[in-house]
């Protein structure tokens, strides 16, 4: 029986910085830094990466892909690869820096379940002058939020109680059942939903491929 020695085991081993380029990967570049060469030292990593382009081929020589590899190959050497690098050369601080935090949108509407969107569009129907035009716009508001409403609730919705939270979000300026308005049918929408849906659809041509295929056949 042969005896296998010197194995070596993943938790042995040093640590990989950037795990999806593997082991081999690193083993290149912790060879680069050991050159003492300064020529030789940038001659392996113009090498390494070539080598790296050639994982994404498609890429390898977009300015900003070839950009991001120099950025991993110091990173891969815990930026201790002293080579000429065509690009700014990232500072192990500036990765280590917590990013700025992104600034949402603040616009907190009394109901939510509107969206966003519908408060625009009051906040724009409210500006502006009162005539067909503003009507118009302010009855199609009205109407979306009721197919909205029904997205989340199955149930009918009276329009009175569309035409409060209409109310409410413009801050009293549209009052739609001051003027005796009267939406869409719950009914029609919650018909046109049902028809858009993926299992109506199929049934229907389910039963459509039924009947063409009852066409020929014999009746008694």
């Amino acid at each position: 029986m042969q005896l296998v020695e010197n194995l070596e085991y993943n938790t042995e081993r040093s640590h990989l910085i950037i795990p999806e380029y593997g082991r081999h990967f690193q083993k290149m570049v912790d060879h680069a830094v050991s050159i003492e060469d300064p020529v030789e030292r940038n001659k392996v990593a113009q090498a390494i990466i070539s080598v790296m382009g050639n994982l994404q081929p498609h890429l390898r020589d977009v300015p900003d892909f070839q950009h991001k590899l120099w950025d991993q190959l110091f990173i891969m050497s815990d930026f201790k690869l002293e080579v000429e690098s065509p690009f700014p050369i990232t500072s192990k601080e500036s990765l280590s820096e917590r990013p700025e935090p992104l600034e949402y949108p603040q616009n907190f509407p009394k109901y939510r379940f509107y969206g966003n969107n519908i408060k625009r569009m009051v906040d724009v129907a409210v500006e502006w002058e009162k005539g067909d035009k503003r009507s118009g716009l302010e009855y199609a508001i009205a109407n979306h939020m009721k197919k909205c409403y029904l997205n989340w609730n199955k149930d009918v919705v009276d329009d009175n109680a569309i035409f409060k939270h209409l109310f409410d979000l413009s801050d009293g300026r549209i009052d739609l059942a001051a003027e005796g308005e009267s939406l869409t049918d719950s009914g029609q929408f919650l018909k046109n939903r049902v028809a858009k849906t993926p299992r109506a659809a199929s049934s229907g041509k389910k039963n459509q491929r039924n009947n063409n295929n009852n066409r020929g056949k014999k009746r008694y």
